[in-house]
């Protein structure tokens, strides 16, 4: 497999939209070290791989029958599912590793990580709440960049991993409002497809609203100076124009303009925190 299909099938910009909610975790916990960024660096990417492997070949004949998604590598027939299987195992091995170089309780807890990664692609076969389990999953990155530095949780980690878990949660009932039609003909229990439209949108700004919270919480326990607050500012205008495009009618559109906005999100978050651990 090329490069060029390892990214499409991985979806590898997402892995670097992502990978700041691992650093996130690294900084609020004043990680200074080289290589406990490497190692968290890693980690990171080996578990957004394996979860994007498992997610393809598991959902695979679903996607098959889903003209938004039917053209993709593994239902195409362009990647075999034995090679994606692989690649998701290399990628665990590779989790595994990374988090026992950092220490015993990272260690420990990259077992159960590889479990929400492999069981995710089935919650939404059975229950709505899959929106919050993938939630979940993206908010083991801060909790576990976290305890890459300290070793141990704490209440930091745990808001850094509500306030992931509820703005994911809130942004993936959103992307599943495109498929309502689809799910509710395969009997696939996303939020839109079992409440509807209108109340999936209510339940995302919830979850926004809740999200916002936890970073604020965070910020203030922490002391974070103005670098972080302005930052959090930006987010919180993007999350509100976010809910206002996706009320706004023209659903097709509104979602572009909403995914669009969404990449600016992790990286004010980033840069911000970035300026107050190490610049103040």
């Amino acid at each position: 497999m090329d490069f060029k299909k390892f990214s499409s099938l991985i979806l590898f910009e997402q892995t670097l939209f992502a990978l700041p909610f691992a650093y996130l975790g690294v900084l609020f916990a004043n990680g200074r070290h080289f290589s406990t960024w490497v190692l968290v660096t890693v980690a990171f990417v080996a578990a957004r791989t394996a979860g994007m492997s498992f997610n393809r070949v598991i959902d695979a004949e679903i996607d098959s029958r889903n003209p938004r998604t039917k053209h993709r590598l593994v239902p195409s027939g362009e990647v075999k599912r034995i090679e994606v299987w692989l690649i998701g195992l290399i990628a665990c091995l590779m989790l595994v590793g990374a988090s026992f170089l950092l220490n015993t309780l990272c260690f420990y807890l990259s077992f159960p990580a590889i479990v929400l990664l492999f069981t995710y692609s089935y919650f939404k076969r059975f229950s709505s709440s899959s929106h919050f389990y993938l939630g979940l999953v993206e908010a083991v990155a801060p909790i576990g960049g976290y305890i890459a530095v300290t070793g141990k949780f704490s209440l930091v980690s745990i808001l850094l991993g509500v306030a992931i878990l509820l703005w994911i949660a809130g942004l993936d009932i959103v992307y599943a409002v495109q498929d309502l039609d689809f799910d509710r003909k395969e009997g696939l229990y996303s939020f839109p497809s079992i409440f509807g439209q209108n109340a999936s949108l209510i339940v995302s700004e919830a979850c926004y609203v809740l999200s916002m919270c936890a970073m604020v919480t965070a910020g203030v326990i922490t002391g974070k100076s103005i670098p972080y607050w302005m930052a959090l500012a930006c987010v919180a205008f993007i999350f509100i124009y976010q809910q206002m495009v996706v009320k706004s009618g023209d659903m097709s559109l509104a979602l572009k303009k909403f995914f669009y906005a969404n990449l600016y999100v992790s990286p004010f978050l980033l840069i911000g925190t970035l300026i107050d651990v190490f610049l103040t």
